[in-house]
């Protein structure tokens, strides 16, 4: 019995001094899998960060949410451990991240919540708890703010369980292409979300010419593939698969490889590599969405003048100048088929919707209605391919951004 017990004592004393050893900081190997320390767990309760793998580290939420926002966390670790963070997000439309549209003044959690202070101050608050402290916190723990931070802790989590991924090769913001001509009467856009150089959100679209957003016409069942195409899904649905497609692999690609759509994906594919050459676009000075202004009455020639715009990321994106008749007509519609006849006395042998498009091309490069000279009889010199009257486009353009995006 007493040789038991000796035997027993014996090997409970080495597998504490073995167990010492191994716990020991300088004996400790620095541990290349970051699932090994999540179970850790802080005085307060949190998850500790634990020694992670030197890189940088990215995770995205799952989904968008109520307010429209996919939220994402990229980590620094150096040296084993955390030294910077970036807790930020991505819009379901793109254009750009969610700190920089707080900073333009658009996110406004003071203004209309009532909060202590701006969502991206609040954030960096809580990034900077996680590097002094190594883990993550409560609300009552950071202190100064109000928001939850549930949400960027789960993310945390996911960021180090996945491994170190470095850095993409875009430069971050937001990117945007639009296709130069109406197919089949609507005209596709594209708007990236790069954060730590990868593309971390995407929205394809188009715009027809009123301005109507497809994805928005969609929903409200006014596209109808699946009932009269025979589609496996709507449009937006298989357009938001492609979407998925290009975050989850960072290249587009082909219907076969997506596997859950059918409608062609070369357009697409063609705007992100477009949008990715161009470089990326500051935030503009507008409010997103459609603006729209017509004339009080018809003019000597029976036309009432017609003016849409469409704002994305602040920028004014896509112009359409026309007009319509009595009988409803599209003036922009009846040049082109030869029904208006201004190319007959044109100085620079241009039709009318020709002159209305290097018109619209212009506002699309100014951004501003206000800058163009105008004469006393409404001609501008400004613009090299419209020889015609432009005053009333500019007048109803100003009218449009003043009565702001409509409902």
């Amino acid at each position: 019995m007493k040789k038991h017990c000796s035997t027993a004592l014996a090997v409970l004393f080495f597998s504490i001094i073995a167990l010492a050893i191994g716990c020991s900081k300088t004996g400790a190997p620095v541990s290349n899998h970051p699932k090994e320390s999540l179970g850790a767990v802080s005085a307060s309760g949190a998850p500790m960060v634990g020694t992670y793998a030197d890189g940088i580290y990215f995770a995205s939420a799952d989904d968008f949410d109520d307010s429209l926002w996919k939220e994402t966390v990229t980590i620094t670790v150096s040296g084993g451990a955390v030294t910077a963070v970036d807790w930020n997000g991505v819009n379901i439309n793109g254009g750009v991240d969610k700190k920089t549209w707080d900073k333009g003044g658009r996110y406004n959690m003071v203004k209309f919540a009532q909060a202590r202070a701006e969502w991206y101050q609040q954030a960096n608050d809580v990034e900077a708890f996680l590097v002094e402290h190594q883990r993550t916190g409560s609300v009552d723990e950071i202190g100064s703010v109000s928001i939850h931070v549930d949400a960027f802790n789960s993310l945390v989590m996911k960021a180090l369980a996945s491994g170190p991924v470095g850095r993409g090769p875009y430069a971050d913001g937001a990117y945007f292409a639009i296709s130069d001509s109406y197919e089949g009467g609507w005209k596709e856009y594209v708007s990236l979300t790069v954060i730590n150089g990868r593309i971390a959100g995407a929205n394809w679209s188009a715009l027809n010419t009123n301005n109507d957003d497809k994805k928005a016409w969609d929903k409200a069942g006014k596209y109808n593939m699946v009932k009269f195409a025979g589609a496996r899904a709507e449009w937006y649905q298989q357009a938001n698969d492609i979407e998925s497609f290009l975050v989850k692999t960072q290249t587009s690609g082909t219907v076969d490889e997506i596997g859950s759509v059918s409608i062609h994906v070369d357009s697409f594919d063609a705007l992100v590599q477009k949008a990715l050459a161009a470089g990326p676009v500051p935030l503009g000075p507008y409010a997103d969405g459609a603006y729209a202004a017509m004339a009080d009455g018809f003019d000597t020639g029976g036309w009432k003048t017609t003016v849409s715009l469409f704002v994305h990321n602040g920028n004014i994106v896509n112009v359409s100048y026309s007009g319509v008749d009595k009988d409803g007509r599209d003036k922009q519609t009846v040049a082109r088929e030869g029904g208006y006849g201004m190319i007959k006395g044109s100085a620079i042998q241009k039709e009318w919707d020709q002159q209305a498009q290097a018109v619209e091309a212009y506002l699309l490069k100014t951004q501003d209605p206000r800058k163009v000279s105008l004469k006393s009889d409404g001609h501008t010199d400004d613009i090299a391919g419209a020889t015609m009257t432009v005053a009333d486009f500019f007048t109803l353009a100003q009218r449009a951004l003043a009565n702001g995006p409509r409902k």
